[in-house]
């Protein structure tokens, strides 16, 4: 398991309200069209980052990372496991203080990665169903 419990309740409720949802598009049949909702009901600002950079839940997408031009608390992935590893990097790079691989992204040697560079990290978890359990 990668993400334990206290991380998990960390990463939702103290480590800031800025997230940067890397693979968010317009199309509402995505996994993160939905997570992204049940983010921003539970109060958290969603930032879009998806190539085509468009505006999502009324919040502007941006194309990368790096492009954003402020501070992002968690990075939440959603991409094929093979191309993770470089957006975990990227949130390292750009001072993310914490990075979150949905259900079915996993890429061990970026999770480890990413924890020495001294972020919390989860792994093969969703927030939409890990938010409600909070109470």
């Amino acid at each position: 398991m990668y993400g334990d419990q206290e991380t998990i309740r960390k990463i939702l409720t103290e480590t800031g309200d800025t997230w940067a949802i890397v693979g968010l598009s317009t199309n509402p049949h995505r996994a993160a069209h939905g997570v992204a909702t049940v983010l921003q009901r539970y109060g958290k600002r969603i930032v879009p980052v998806h190539p085509k950079a468009e505006t999502v839940h009324g919040e502007q997408g941006y194309p990368t990372l790096d492009s954003i031009p402020f501070k992002i608390d968690v990075v939440d992935v959603f991409v094929n496991s093979h191309l993770a590893g470089t957006i975990a990097d990227q949130a390292v790079a750009i001072g993310a203080k914490a990075v979150w691989f949905q259900l079915g992204v996993i890429d061990e040697d970026a999770y480890h990665r990413t924890r020495t560079a001294g972020l919390d990290m989860v792994m093969d978890r969703c927030p939409a169903i890990e938010i409600p359990r909070l109470g």
